[in-house]
């Protein structure tokens, strides 16, 4: 890759793209307008939140009036959870997720919970998939929305999400999803799959960290039906406020735009490589792909090798990143939940390895990792 570090753990982040780069720059010197300012520098500013959201929106297959920028999928998710159910109007008190989402949904639930909110969290099995004929009997009455990733962070496992936006729209319950893995990575289209909100972060496709976004279907907001997290001086049509972060707005609009651009060569340099990591991973002893049977994003690999310890490999090859779980949570020394959730015991789940694959990997950063661990097992 160019550097001193061999980076494999790109569903934790992405690096900002140079040509990502080279469009923020203008914003922290001479582009510096806010965009909420009546002025014409003001209005300069305006238009660059405006050409990011049509960007985005394109990206979606939606309409840019649906698309609120914040700082991440973290927010997003808090905001359509926390915004649907303490909604003044709503009635509904019943959520339904799945054991294996990211903590940004499980502990958001888990608060609701403690305020009075029953949530079902639907198991999996030990691919990592979903029983859509167990979703469709967990929905109630009172089922106010249903709460699904597209992508899992740490297996790749894909969800049959167009199947699940079927099954939300026949039962008259909100779906939301977490895209953050998705975007940019596999063609997205959020009204055809029946997605009410989608929430997505910019840097997971090469963009900056601290901003993302969210689509929310009109149909919600024209009724009124989330409530705000943040008041203030009612940007993004009050459901969002505080000062555009226009350099970073910027940001995102032009890592949109290059993904939309160059998803279909990546997708096409980033299988290659996955396919030679899986052959050269399974020659391992006892080696296996957690998730393997199940429909997985070609980016990413979560292997299994007994008696492997992924935290010790990591802290003496300093040089190369790779990941035990998910980035939020990988500092805290225990099994993966989402690897509990797939049926893998303590053990298994302690001694699995992420690899995430990005658009600068090589065939030699793979070689590397493979050498490496190889001479961490005959070292044990």
């Amino acid at each position: 890759m160019g550097n001193s570090i061999t980076y494999l753990d790109h569903n934790s982040t992405t690096p900002v793209d140079k040509r990502v780069i080279e469009v923020i720059t203008p914003y922290f010197s001479h582009l510096y307008g806010n965009p909420s300012s009546l002025y014409s520098f003001g209005n300069m500013a305006k238009m660059a939140v405006n050409k990011a959201k049509t960007s985005n929106a394109d990206l979606l297959g939606t309409e840019p009036n649906e698309i609120y920028f914040n700082s991440g999928a973290t927010e997003g998710l808090n905001f359509a959870l926390k915004g649907l159910a303490l909604h003044s109007g709503n009635s509904k008190k019943h959520i339904i997720t799945c054991t294996t989402e990211h903590k940004a949904v499980l502990e958001t639930c888990h608060y609701l919970e403690s305020i009075g909110y029953e949530i079902d969290y639907l198991p999996v099995n030990k691919n990592g998939e979903i029983d859509l004929g167990l979703l469709k009997n967990t929905i109630r009455i009172d089922t106010l929305l249903v709460c699904l990733m597209w992508v899992n962070n740490e297996t790749g496992v894909i969800h049959p999400i167009n199947e699940i936006g079927n099954i939300t729209k026949e039962a008259g319950v909100y779906f939301v999803c977490d895209g953050t893995q998705g975007i940019g990575k596999l063609p997205i289209n959020v009204v055809d799959c029946n997605i009410d909100i989608f929430c997505f972060s910019g840097h997971k496709i090469y963009g900056p960290k601290g901003i993302g976004g969210i689509y929310i279907n009109q149909s919600i907001t024209n009724k009124n039906k989330i409530q705000p997290l943040i008041h203030g001086g009612g940007q993004e049509d009050g459901l969002r406020s505080g000062t555009y972060n226009l350099p970073l707005i910027a940001g995102l609009e032009k890592a949109f735009s290059i993904a939309q651009e160059e998803m279909d060569l990546n997708k096409k340099h980033i299988e290659q490589l996955q396919d030679f990591l899986k052959r050269e991973l399974l020659q391992i002893k006892g080696a296996t792909i957690n998730g393997e049977l199940a429909p997985r994003i070609y980016n990413t690999v979560n292997v299994c090798i007994p008696g492997f310890d992924t935290e010790i490999f990591i802290g003496m090859n300093s040089d190369i990143a790779v990941s035990n779980g998910s980035a939020c949570t990988s500092a805290l020394i225990q099994p993966s939940h989402v690897l509990l959730a797939m049926h893998l015991n303590n053990n298994d789940a302690m001694n699995s390895l992420r690899i995430s694959l990005g658009k600068d990997n090589t065939k030699e950063d793979i070689q590397l990792l493979i050498q490496r661990i190889k001479n961490f097992i005959s070292n044990q």
